[in-house]
């Protein structure tokens, strides 16, 4: 796997896309009120120590480029070997690493640090619909 062949037009599409998403996600209408209170803040407001947009935006921002980025390895390098390798397979590689590995790899440690099925669905079904949209969107730039 390397970065020759990779589309970094698709992968910085791909990266706006799930950033815009976990905005929405995330939105005061959506699942913040409910992922708040599942974490046991009912106020749904944070502390002073715990709101630093530089810190949260920051870490957000090269978190989802580096999911992106190896979304984007991994659909290269497969697309190399298969020429009939399509938009559908780019989002099954997508869900696949979204589920099998982002999901499943947190499950227990969530559980174990105290959070609960809730809280993990949420924040996890988040990253595994993000990564299955921006397999598909790398596969079709390629």
């Amino acid at each position: 796997m390397t970065f020759h062949g990779l589309n970094f037009v698709g992968i910085l599409i791909a990266f706006f896309v799930s950033f815009a998403s976990g905005g929405l996600w995330f939105g005061p209408k959506t699942f913040y009120p409910v992922w708040m209170r599942a974490k046991g803040n009912s106020s749904g407001e944070l502390t002073a120590s715990q709101n630093k947009p530089a810190k949260l935006f920051g870490g957000t921002i090269v978190g989802v480029l580096i999911q992106t980025l190896t979304v984007g390895l991994i659909v290269t390098s497969l697309q190399s070997g298969h020429s009939n390798f399509g938009i559908i397979d780019g989002a099954g590689v997508g869900f696949a690493l979204g589920v099998g590995i982002g999901m499943c790899a947190s499950l227990s440690h969530r559980l174990f640090s105290g959070e609960s099925f809730k809280v993990w669905l949420i924040e996890t079904s988040n990253d595994a619909i993000n990564l299955t949209i921006a397999g598909a969107i790398i596969a079709y730039f390629n």
